[in-house]
């Protein structure tokens, strides 16, 4: 059995069979259809989800200490990237985290795009070999054609009003902007303006050139993060635009950071001016700090004579 009839047998045929009985149930409309699946799909990936958007957070914060690995071992890349996956480790952040969800829906985006191409045939000739896709239900024959319209939308083709592409770009930019944290590194704020209009931008081409029932699916899962986003961290990037307070780090990573941004406290070193952890000020804490590092003075002792006696020989 070769790798496309495994993808067939694994992934296809089950969302394909999937669409058209839930189509059954959603009043025969194929973009409730595509939004239900969306939100069963995220349902059951929320567990993974949630550790990527806290895994992003934590990274956006890391950014700073990431930067200054970078300019002190720019000459040692071996050494750079021990540094890094060091600075990983002690913080509790996984990289590969931030793409899991991501590359979990990849397939899931190319089955729904296959389905799309063949439930909603643009043409006789596109419906042929549809039935090797079909199970032996009756539910799934007695739903075929299904329609293809969906408000405004040909779900079959793409949005020629541009609405969707839009909503995709504009969705994204949001995603992007909520996790962003500000700096004053150059460099780090072009890298951040960067992926804050590529990515939007990027897919919102990529929507210019499918099917609107993919859009919309990307387009409600874009959205279902972004909730999720704000539950977590609020506004974030976007505190300043909506006026809304700067929202605290996720609490979740905020320790541990803390920890990694004051390495001297987390090992236990003295820095000056502090005494047992405790820092030295003016006033009583001085006086504390003073009386605490210098013994006290000894007293003089003053010997009396004896009875009024003196050591001093009598007068003859």
């Amino acid at each position: 059995m070769d790798i496309g009839a495994i993808w067939d047998l694994i992934i296809l045929q089950p969302m394909l069979n999937s669409l058209i009985v839930l189509c059954s149930v959603l009043f025969n409309n194929f973009g409730l259809t595509i939004i239900a699946l969306t939100i069963i799909v995220n349902v059951l990936m929320l567990q993974l989800t949630l550790k990527q958007l806290h895994a992003s957070s934590a990274m956006q914060e890391l950014q700073p200490k990431l930067s200054e690995l970078q300019k002190k071992h720019a000459k040692d890349k071996q050494k750079l990237a021990a540094e890094q996956m060091k600075l990983y480790k002690e913080s509790g952040i996984s990289p590969i985290g931030c793409l899991l969800p991501m590359l979990v829906q990849m397939p899931i985006w190319l089955a729904l795009y296959q389905s799309i191409i063949r439930l909603l045939a643009v043409s006789p000739e596109d419906f042929l070999g549809l039935s090797q896709y079909l199970y032996s239900w009756p539910v799934v024959y007695s739903m075929l054609p299904l329609g293809n319209s969906f408000l405004w939308l040909d779900l079959a083709t793409p949005d020629k009003y541009l609405v969707l592409p839009i909503l995709v770009g504009g969705s994204m930019w949001v995603q992007q902007k909520m996790v962003m944290t500000p700096s004053a590194d150059p460099r780090q704020k072009s890298q951040s303006q960067m992926m804050l209009w590529m990515m939007p931008l990027m897919f919102a081409f990529f929507t210019l050139q499918f099917p609107s029932g993919l859009a919309l699916f990307w387009v409600t899962s874009t959205v279902i993060r972004v909730v999720l986003q704000y539950f977590i961290t609020g506004w974030g990037g976007l505190a300043g635009i909506v006026g809304a307070k700067k929202p605290a780090r996720d609490k979740k990573y905020k320790k541990r950071i803390a920890q990694v941004e004051e390495p001297s406290a987390a090992a236990g070193v003295v820095e000056p001016g502090q005494v047992l952890g405790e820092e030295v000020s003016g006033g009583q804490a001085g006086e504390e700090h003073r009386k605490q590092s210098y013994p006290a003075p000894s007293r003089t002792v003053k010997h009396r004579p004896r009875g009024g006696k003196t050591h001093r020989g009598k007068k003859r």
